[in-house]
């Protein structure tokens, strides 16, 4: 498991194990229904981000963007431009899997847009 990387050698580390490999975004949700039914859903994503070179890696921890991120990175900024794969949920890797809450939601009667 990666950290949710505090400073930047925590990002260059994280950054370092992920380099050139494929790694699993896990995301659990949970939802409980006015009634009290809990319906909850665990999300696997599959990232596979391009092997980094030291300037690729310079860039992104001087630019800050990893601090306080799960694995050192946040796919919707720079470090998008590393994955070269992403099978499973793109919002589930950003934190929130947008379709899997909308089908829990549904399935627990509220209507969605």
């Amino acid at each position: 498991m990666l950290p949710k990387a505090e400073n930047e050698a925590e990002v260059r580390a994280c950054l370092t194990l992920l380099s050139g490999r494929a790694h699993r975004v896990l995301t659990g949700v949970a939802v409980i229904s006015p009634q009290g039914r809990l319906a909850a859903r665990l999300v696997e994503s599959r990232v596979r981000f391009k092997r980094l070179s030291p300037s690729d890696a310079d860039s992104y921890v001087r630019s800050g963007e990893g601090l306080g991120k799960a694995g050192g990175y946040a796919i919707q900024g720079r470090a998008g431009a590393f994955v070269v794969t992403l099978q499973g949920s793109y919002s589930g890797v950003v934190g929130l899997p947008l379709y899997e809450v909308g089908c829990l939601l549904a399935g627990q009667g509220f209507r969605l847009p």
